[in-house]
């Protein structure tokens, strides 16, 4: 009786101190983020990728192969611009792994380490700080489609519903850019192995042509890519259509990213670091 008594006070001891630390780490990973969120301000240039590329891959899309795809720029851009959203916040998150092998180079991570925070707030912080990016990119590239004549067809709630699809399938896809920055130790090799990552997710998807003009082969993998199912979600959502499939992939695969690359991305960091 006396040991089952004092086991239950020590358990919700323990269930209470496990409580505080992840209030910490919650608290240290949203200064940090703050701390990003500055850090971009101040260096405006950071955010061409997610300004200005977008509008050059839809002028480039739009006026170079609107004619041949859909007979028409107008229609084409219907078409084009909800998964090129997709595309746009998924290249925005290869900054993330760029920006940690820099801090890493210069010795930031260094003076993290002698501070009393969560060891993995540096990492969590940087990915949140990093949704603002995301956020832009989508604001840039609604506000130029719409001045080209884009027009979503259902309403601000679908609409709304895409963006977040698509901030989400980018923050998850983000920590495999974390963990490439754990593990390069050049922001040069973060981006060209990024690049060699992204080509296949954003462009075997049918964002430029329709999926039943693929070879067969293509098809099988586009059948699979997470980024496709969540392009086609967006369409839906934006120009209707169904979307259930779209979105139930898109948020499975997305929450299995998460749980395979965050522990590695962590692990790598704690071993660098």
């Amino acid at each position: 009786m006396t040991t089952t008594e004092t086991a239950a006070p020590s358990r919700a001891a323990a269930r209470r101190e496990e409580g505080r630390r992840a209030f910490r780490l919650a608290r240290h990973s949203l200064a940090l983020a703050g701390r990003s969120v500055r850090k971009t301000l101040r260096t405006p240039e950071q955010l061409l990728d997610v300004t200005l590329q977008p509008v050059v891959f839809v002028v480039v899309y739009v006026f170079l192969l609107g004619g041949a795809v859909a007979g028409s720029t107008g229609d084409y851009l219907q078409f084009l611009l909800p998964a090129i959203m997709v595309q746009t916040v998924l290249f925005g998150g290869m900054a993330t792994g760029v920006n940690l092998t820099t801090d890493i180079k210069k010795g930031i991570f260094d003076r993290f380490r002698s501070l009393p925070i969560g060891r993995s707030a540096p990492l969590i912080g940087s990915v949140l700080g990093d949704l603002i990016r995301y956020v832009l990119a989508e604001a840039v590239l609604l506000g130029f489609g719409y001045a080209l004549g884009f027009r979503a067809r259902t309403g601000i709630g679908p609409v709304l519903a895409a963006c977040l699809l698509a901030v989400f399938l980018a923050f998850c896809v983000s920590w495999a850019f974390v963990l490439l920055g754990m593990v390069m130790r050049e922001p040069g090799g973060v981006q060209g192995t990024a690049f060699v990552v992204l080509f296949p997710l954003t462009f075997g998807t049918s964002m430029v042509t329709p999926e039943d003009t693929l070879p067969g082969w293509l098809r099988a993998w586009v059948s699979v890519n997470p980024v496709n199912h969540a392009m086609e979600a967006a369409r839906g959502l934006m120009l209707g259509g169904p979307v259930a499939t779209g979105v139930a992939w898109t948020l499975v695969t997305g929450v299995v990213m998460l749980a395979v690359l965050v522990p590695l991305a962590v692990a790598a960091y704690r071993r660098r670091a």
